[in-house]
């Protein structure tokens, strides 16, 4: 909606004018930011260190503050015509999301001759936390100025609309109790921390309880209020998280700074309860920009090199989780590395198995076609170029891949090369188990909470 705005010509300005606006950092916010920067992720990903990783998050929170005080100028006071000369600021409090701050400028110094004023600048949050503090330079107009303006619309980039679907299901399920496995690095513990904010999970904290706080303390990550499970290590945190599974204290489990092999193999141990008669598998729910529907791969974070017997349980694992989110009869494309059965390469053999099997009610709930290659399992065009009849091909909602190399490599290639977001859950077991990975954002992050809260509704249902 367009309204006019009309600026203060210089001679109607005084000391002391001030004026404000008050906006909430949301997911679309942080995304715009990220990309205006060009900072794709932390440049200090691979540093060890709590202050140098939460630098990227003030300076990108910060610059989404500065935008503001901005705004409030070219809008506001001095308005349309004023030329922005110079400014001062410094940043303080942190802000993540759902922060609601308050932008306010003030005129400090009047100079007549060069139409110039100084203005007191401060941002604040909801809890009276200063953001931003600093002084600006800017020439005002000596005569009135209209200029049309735009209510803000919500931002929206290069995505579609399947996580902010999943996650808004997800939030009208209810915060669940989710164990984070020894969240002792920025990322992790960072993560915990916004999915708790938005209303997803309520986390309990597993690992050592003097680092956890003191790596909090450094990155500036309010913890307060949240539970902590204090245990020595890591592997111990792995015990102790899965325990509190099976004991029903919490209702998932969430990675943090641990290897997933150490986190998985408590959980596939048979003394703990949370095995089942189901291989475990890995599922990435994929937002894929110029793909019209969630695309799921798997599995590309836990079997090496599955046969026959286990790809079965991949597939019906990931049926399953498709159904969960609301896919009503997901759509499964064995991939190898051609379309025709070659007995030179196994993967195809196991596709054409893997094919009847669904065929004979082997595996439920959804059609398995193969083998596919990539390219005529997501394209029509493809698929039509190779005269290949089928109800999957060309559409596919699920890419089962031969191998973890395979799968790896598509999820990243989906993700760095095509813009994919990429929310990773592990299925198979009584509760559902977070994978997130320290390249991860934000949305992201919330988007496996999402997947994970959707799994355990519907099983709770």
């Amino acid at each position: 909606m367009l309204s006019v705005t009309t600026n203060r010509a210089f001679d109607e300005i005084a000391i002391g004018d001030s004026a404000s606006m008050t906006r909430t950092l949301n997911l679309e916010d942080i995304a715009l930011v990220e990309s205006l920067s060009g900072i794709l992720k932390p440049p200090h990903a691979d540093v060890d260190d709590a202050r140098a990783a939460m630098l990227d998050h003030l300076m990108l929170h910060g610059m989404w503050a500065a935008g503001l005080v901005s705004t409030v100028l070219c809008t506001k006071l001095p308005g349309p015509g004023a030329i922005y000369l110079n400014q001062e600021l410094k940043f303080g409090s942190p802000i993540g999301l759902g922060t609601r701050v308050t932008a306010t400028v003030t005129v400090t110094k009047l100079f007549p001759e060069e139409h110039q004023l100084s203005l007191d600048c401060r941002a604040i949050d909801q809890g009276g936390n200063e953001i931003l503090r600093g002084t600006v330079m800017v020439q005002a107009s000596t005569e009135h100025r209209s200029h049309p303006v735009m209510t803000l619309p919500e931002v929206r980039l290069t995505r579609h609309e399947g996580f902010s679907t999943i996650l808004a299901e997800a939030k009208s399920q209810g915060p669940y109790t989710v164990a984070v496995v020894h969240p002792c690095d920025v990322v992790s513990l960072q993560g915990a921390v916004e999915a708790a904010a938005a209303g997803l999970i309520d986390p309990v904290l597993v690992g050592p309880e003097q680092k956890i706080r003191a790596i909090a303390e450094a990155a500036g990550i309010d913890v307060a209020g949240v539970r902590v499970k204090n245990v020595v290590h890591s592997h111990a945190a792995a015990a102790e998280a899965v325990k509190m599974a099976k004991d029903g204290a919490v209702k998932m489990l969430m990675k943090g700074a641990i290897h997933t092999d150490e986190l998985m193999h408590e959980v596939l141990l048979a003394e703990n309860g949370l095995r089942t008669s189901r291989r475990l598998s890995h599922v990435y729910v994929m937002d894929v920009p110029r793909y019209p529907r969630p695309l799921l791969v798997t599995d590309a974070a836990i079997n090496i090199a599955p046969g026959l017997e286990v790809k079965r349980d991949i597939a019906q694992n990931a049926i399953d989780l498709a159904r969960m989110i609301g896919i009503e009869r997901p759509k499964v494309a064995v991939l190898a590395a051609v379309e025709t059965v070659n007995p030179a390469m196994p993967s195809t053999l196991d596709a054409a198995a893997l094919s009847k099997m669904g065929q004979r009610g082997q595996i439920t709930g959804g059609i398995v076609d193969g083998p596919l290659a990539l390219d005529n399992a997501v394209s029509p065009v493809a698929a039509a170029g190779k005269c290949i009849v089928s109800e999957v091909a060309g559409q596919a909602d699920i890419l089962l891949v031969p191998n973890i190399e395979a799968g790896n490599m598509v999820a990243k290639q989906l993700t760095f090369l095509a813009g994919a977001e990429a929310a990773g859950v592990v299925v198979g077991a009584r509760v559902p188990v977070i994978l997130t990975s320290r390249a991860d954002d934000t949305r992201t992050r919330l988007a496996s909470c999402a997947v994970a809260i959707m799994m355990a509704a519907e099983r709770r249902g």
